[in-house]
């Protein structure tokens, strides 16, 4: 009878322990997303719609140094330099990501960051003055180590800040502001606005913006309280920390979670890169969140982006209006991404994931047949604008935001920074490959190129469906315990305190505290 009424005790515990969006969070929230993801998104676009402009500065500027004009092809290697050097300063970012969330914490690291991209903004907003293009190549190297940062620290420290059932949400909102940084450089970038002769050093450099607005309000936030308490083992701040987010004084539920979280990883101790590598415990989420993040970036998303432009004109659009439409892609990538936010706690992280691969894999399939009949069928040109949309939506909802929430629930707090190392140098190597790969795909297989991304999004749908587990309303503890049955390895806990029982119904793991004597 004690048994069943501890079991009926935990139940309630369970159930009724979900947190609530309190003002502290969402300015936490909203203001670690916007002076960090929306910079990501800003500077993936910004320097699209100024490219000629930009180009042309080049031109000029070479010419007055060397009195000849610049060659075709050293422009382009130039060119081509200036947007590669993005992706692989986030490549270097995220080898910082492990050594900077341990050492200064999540919240820490959001504010170190922001000297990178105050740095990065004045160096290119001077540019022209300084009559150098050389700064610019090296402003996006400092930007892409900020973004390689930004990716994965953001991320990381919602999903520690966030009460399990607003977990998922609050893990989409980073995605969300990367679309709306798109969409804004998008916005500026319109020729009437800076994407100009004279407006264009000016749109480089008001990334610096929000990280100044970061700089002045994040202090008052709080640190993970997980953080404080695993890593930095002090739980009057903890508990502190926890109690402002939450905004009432009963924080014991989440505090006792975080101590058998705690209490669990002990015997391993923190991981490095190495270490999460080789450990068989973590085999199947380390696999996985390599996989996600691959499909993510080797799914064709920044194909699509490249053939839109093209894809427009050939079903009549004006050339002038084309980047009207291109802004118009970029509000369906916002109001899609947001809609995920409120959906994917309803439906859940697994069905977001097989439906956004599903769309853009099924996209890719048709786009394909569309680019290839668009010269002998007249309406195969507005069949190829639909695959677009489609596919940009699937991205939106599943693809895109959803690999960086699974790495945040499917690792514990000390392998946790080394597991976003490590998915966030494979999205950024991948977003880098695919950079200097697709020019030269598109050349020798031109819209058979969107074969190869149909194939990658069919492979990480079936990935998924099989390995993948739905992590949706559970603990971290419990999400941990369905991959070690995967990885057929025991968790060690306390047996003298905590004793797991897994008999409610649906499935629930639930915790009740039992003594030794009474076991």
């Amino acid at each position: 009878m004690k048994l069943k009424q501890e079991r009926r005790e935990t139940f309630d515990y369970h159930e009724g322990s979900k947190g609530k969006m309190t003002i502290l969070l969402a300015v936490a929230t909203l203001i670690s997303a916007f002076g960090s993801s929306f910079q990501y998104g800003y500077n993936v676009s910004v320097i699209n719609a100024p490219a000629p402009y930009m180009q042309d500065f080049y031109n000029r500027t070479y010419f007055n140094r060397t009195g000849v004009p610049m060659d075709s092809g050293f422009q382009t290697l130039l060119w081509s330099l200036t947007v590669s050097m993005f992706p692989l300063g986030g490549f270097f970012g995220s080898l910082m990501v492990w050594p900077l969330v341990n050492k200064c914490g999540r919240k820490g690291t959001l504010l170190i960051s922001n000297a990178f991209s105050i740095t990065a903004a004045v160096l290119m907003g001077s540019a022209e003055v300084a009559k150098t293009f050389e700064i610019i190549i090296f402003s996006r190297v400092i930007m892409g180590i900020y973004a390689g940062l930004a990716s994965n620290v953001v991320p990381m420290f919602l999903g520690e800040v966030s009460p399990r059932n607003l977990r998922g949400a609050i893990g989409v909102v980073p995605q969300l502001f990367i679309t709306v940084g798109i969409l804004v450089a998008q916005i500026l970038g319109l020729n009437r606005i800076l994407g100009n002769a004279k407006g264009w050093p000016v749109l480089l450099g008001l990334t610096g913006i929000p990280s100044v607005i970061q700089l002045l309000i994040l202090p008052f936030c709080p640190e993970s309280p997980r953080y404080l308490l695993i890593q930095m083992g002090n739980e009057k701040q903890a508990r502190q920390a926890l109690r402002k987010l939450r905004g009432c004084d009963d924080v014991d539920d989440e505090i006792e979670e975080m101590r058998q979280e705690d209490q669990s990883e002990k015997e391993e101790g923190h991981f490095s890169v190495c270490s999460l590598c080789t450990f068989r415990g973590l085999r199947w989420q380390l696999i996985s969140i390599i996989v996600m993040m691959m499909g993510q970036q080797l799914s064709g998303v920044n194909a699509v982006f490249y053939y839109a432009d093209r894809i427009f004109l050939s079903a009549g659009v004006d050339s002038s209006n084309v980047q009207y439409v291109t802004v118009s892609i970029g509000a369906v990538n916002v109001v899609m991404t947001l809609l995920a936010v409120f959906i994917v706690e309803s439906l859940g992280r697994r069905i977001l994931l097989l439906a956004g691969f599903g769309l853009c894999c099924v996209s890719c399939a048709v786009l394909t047949l569309a680019l290839n009949l668009q010269t002998t069928v007249s309406w195969m040109s507005y069949l190829s604008i639909v695959c677009v949309i489609v596919y940009i939506i699937g991205h939106a909802i599943g693809a895109s935001p959803i690999p960086f929430v699974m790495i945040t629930e499917m690792f514990l707090q000390s392998s946790r920074p080394a597991a976003f190392m490590v998915g966030g140098s494979v999205h950024w190597l991948c977003n880098f490959t695919v950079g200097l790969v697709f020019l030269y795909m598109e050349a020798g297989l031109g819209p058979y190129s969107f074969l190869i991304f149909c194939a990658i999004c069919l492979a990480t749908i079936v990935y998924i469906f099989f390995i993948v587990p739905e992590t949706k309303n559970k603990t971290f503890m419990e999400i941990n315990r369905i991959m070690a049955k995967r990885n057929k390895v025991e968790i060690q806990e306390d047996k003298e305190e905590l004793k797991d029982i897994c008999a409610l119904p649906g499935g629930q793991a639930e915790k009740t505290v039992i003594s030794s004597s009474e076991m």
